[in-house]
C-alpha cells in the first residue's frame, strides 16, 4: 500500500479550501415550488457530497419527511419561503451527525421563535451570525488537522515497511473520528439539556394552568 503523504495532506487542506456555505443574499426572496427548492439546493451543494453524480442533496420525499416531523412549517400554498430554505440547510447540514428526533429538539425554538418573524433578530440575521462563525473556525481545523497528521506519522514506527503507511493512515482516521465521536456527545448531551428543559417548563405551564381551576 502506497500513499503519497504530502498530497494526502495538500488534497485535505484544498477540500477545506473549497467547502462554502450558501450566502444569505443568495437565497431567493421570491417563494419557491419544491421542483426549485430541490433545485436550488442541488445546485449549492452539490459540491460538498461524497459522489456528486449519485448522492442527493434533498428530494421531495425528504422534504414532505421534515414537514411530517414538524422540523419544518408546511409550505405556503405548495411553496416555500427564504425562511423555509434557511430551515433545510441547517437540516441538511445536522442530518449526517444527528438523529431526526435531536435536529427537531434544536431547530424547534428556530421555527417557533423566529419563522416568519417582523421582528429586528430574524432567521436570516441568525444564519448571517451562526455561518460568520463557521468560516472563522477553517484556520483552527486546518491547524488541528496537521497537527493530528503529524502525530500519526510518528507511529508504529516499529511496523515493517509494508504495513506501516497503512497503520499510519489508519492511527490519522482513528484520531479524526475520536474527535467527531467526543463532539458528538457533547453535542447529544446540550440537545438533551435543551430537550429537558423544555419538558419542565411544559409541566410547570400544566401545574399553573390547574392550580387557577
Amino acid at each position: 500500500m502506497t500513499i503519497d503523504k504530502d498530497n494526502l495532506l495538500a488534497s485535505i487542506m484544498e477540500s477545506l479550501n473549497r467547502i462554502q456555505y450558501i450566502k444569505l443574499e443568495d437565497i431567493p426572496n421570491i417563494d419557491l415550488y419544491m421542483d426549485q427548492v430541490t433545485t436550488f439546493m442541488d445546485r449549492k451543494l452539490k459540491k460538498t457530497t461524497r459522489h456528486q453524480k449519485e448522492d442527493k442533496i434533498l428530494t421531495k420525499t425528504m422534504i414532505n419527511n421534515y414537514t411530517k416531523n414538524d422540523l419544518l412549517p408546511p409550505p405556503e400554498r405548495k411553496k416555500y419561503t427564504k425562511d423555509h430554505i434557511i430551515l433545510l440547510i441547517f437540516i441538511y447540514y445536522y442530518k449526517g451527525i444527528l438523529s431526526i428526533q435531536d435536529i427537531q429538539t434544536l431547530l424547534g425554538p428556530l421555527a417557533d421563535n423566529f419563522f416568519h418573524t417582523d421582528e429586528k433578530l430574524d432567521l436570516g440575521t441568525i444564519y448571517n451570525q451562526v455561518f460568520a462563525l463557521e468560516k472563522d473556525q477553517v484556520k483552527g481545523l486546518k491547524e488541528d488537522i496537521i497537527k493530528k497528521f503529524e502525530i500519526s506519522q510518528d507511529t508504529f514506527a516499529d511496523a515493517s515497511p509494508e504495513n506501516q503507511e497503512f497503520l499510519r493512515l489508519f492511527s490519522f482516521i482513528c484520531m479524526l473520528s475520536y474527535d467527531v465521536y467526543v463532539k458528538r456527545l457533547l453535542i447529544e448531551k446540550m440537545i438533551d439539556t435543551m430537550s429537558n428543559a423544555g419538558s419542565n417548563e411544559k409541566n410547570n405551564d400544566k401545574t399553573a394552568k390547574e392550580s387557577k381551576k
